[in-house]
């Protein structure tokens, strides 16, 4: 059976990918958030990954309003990036694992949840941006399987549903039948807003009770409703959501590796955690 080797849980802000472009990992504005990244790199030489099943939401490349599905995978043979107007430069892409994308279909069907199945798929920042950070030649050593989750359009799925879907792949990871390590990895927020009157708020106090939760009490989140979490961490700040459903699919009870918080990168709470199953 496949064996889950550890999460990692990333923000994905798109000034990430011009600060790669332009060589400005050492600027000081820059070099706090970089640094955070380095034992990352670190653990993944140990990790190994075969395969990384990616918890992220689409910011209309993929998807845009008109057609939202609230869970959607990816079962394409590989995966691209485009132009998304934020002067990122693309990456190369990605080799998708079609045989675990189809295991995971299944499983989750099975398991009641209605998902959206992509045999074509662009993917975005959200998507891109963590992958880089975590092999920053982008000589990518894995496979992917791109697992969607909408953040954009309302109605969102709770909290909980979120955590429910983390669980479900887990269980589904944990009996394909493959010798693959595989990584879960979470992109997304911490707390933020782009828009409204509330425009650039961050709530430092509550990511750091939030990352904390993930290895003491890890459904502590999924008490609020999805209007809560927007009124606690922002409109954009509903992200996390791929931060739970990642610490979901690890188990019940993980080590932490590795964490960095830093303020601000772009307008954005950055947030990232590295966590191991111990049982």
């Amino acid at each position: 059976m496949a064996n889950i080797v550890g999460g990692i849980a990333t923000s994905h802000v798109p000034a990430i990918g011009r600060a790669i472009a332009r060589n400005l990992q050492e600027d000081a504005y820059w070099k706090p958030f970089f640094d955070g990244y380095k034992p990352v790199q670190g653990w993944l030489e140990q990790a190994r990954p075969d395969v990384v099943v990616v918890f992220y939401n689409d910011h209309g490349l993929n998807f845009f309003l008109d057609k939202m599905p609230t869970f959607s995978i990816g079962a394409a043979p590989e995966y691209r990036n485009a132009d998304e107007g934020w002067g990122i430069p693309e990456v190369p892409p990605f080799s998708g694992d079609q045989d675990l994308s189809w295991h995971l279909i299944d499983r989750l069907i099975d398991d009641e949840f209605d998902v959206t199945t992509c045999q074509e798929m662009l993917v975005d920042h959200a998507f891109t941006l963590p992958m880089a950070l975590c092999w920053p030649d982008q000589k990518w050593p894995v496979k992917v399987v791109p697992v969607c989750i909408n953040t954009v359009q309302f109605p969102l799925p709770s909290a909980a549903r979120c955590w429910k879907l983390g669980e479900a792949v887990g269980r589904a990871v944990r009996s394909w039948q493959s010798d693959a390590r595989v990584m879960v990895l979470g992109t997304g927020g911490l707390s933020h807003q782009l828009d409204g009157e509330r425009a650039g708020f961050i709530n430092k106090d509550f990511d750091l009770q939030f990352m904390e939760s993930l290895i003491h009490d890890p459904k502590w989140a999924t008490q609020f409703s999805i209007h809560e979490l927007v009124e606690k961490a922002g409109t954009q700040g509903v992200e996390l959501l791929m931060w739970l459903a990642t610490r979901a699919a690890l188990g019940e009870q993980v080590r932490e590796v590795h964490r960095n918080y830093h303020i601000p990168i772009s307008n954005t709470a950055s947030g990232l955690m590295v966590m191991e199953p111990t049982a």
